[in-house]
């Protein structure tokens, strides 16, 4: 199956085709104030930790560092993704950021793990043996 995750900034304007908008910062975006943001969520658990996003902010780590212990943060915690996830799967989901380059931020990281998990979620579930065949032609009946 194929997922439709997309990036934008919270500074452009929502589209109808948008589907479920979900600002994925840390931090309240500044000058925004939250019903002009149509907003469906904001979901600060999957975004970099604060120890994480300072670090990287005040250059004491590079990008890939970064990318490596954002994805060792989403590893860690098994139920960060899973209401992104349920969002993805009803639709289109966009995440949300207040960052000036989402390619150079921790958006495509996130979309990258989300696709990761979701398509892990659907290799199990069509790995997983079926139900148990029906016995209902074996049961005894009175009639």
């Amino acid at each position: 199956m194929s997922y439709d995750i997309v990036m934008q900034r919270i500074y452009a304007a929502p589209l109808a085709s948008d589907g479920a908008r979900v600002l994925v910062d840390r931090l309240w975006p500044r000058g925004k104030r939250r019903d002009a943001l149509a907003l469906d969520d904001w979901y600060r658990s999957a975004s970099p930790s604060p120890h994480l996003r300072r670090a990287w902010h005040h250059g004491r780590i590079d990008y890939t560092t970064f990318v490596c212990d954002y994805r060792n943060e989403i590893r860690s915690d098994e139920t960060c993704l899973i209401p992104l996830m349920r969002l993805a799967r009803q639709g289109r989901l966009t995440l949300l950021s207040a960052a000036r380059d989402l390619q150079g931020s921790h958006l495509p990281v996130l979309r990258e793990a989300l696709l990761e998990a979701l398509l892990e979620e659907d290799r199990q579930d069509y790995d997983a043996p079926s139900s148990p065949p029906c016995y209902a032609e074996n049961l005894d009946s009175d009639t």
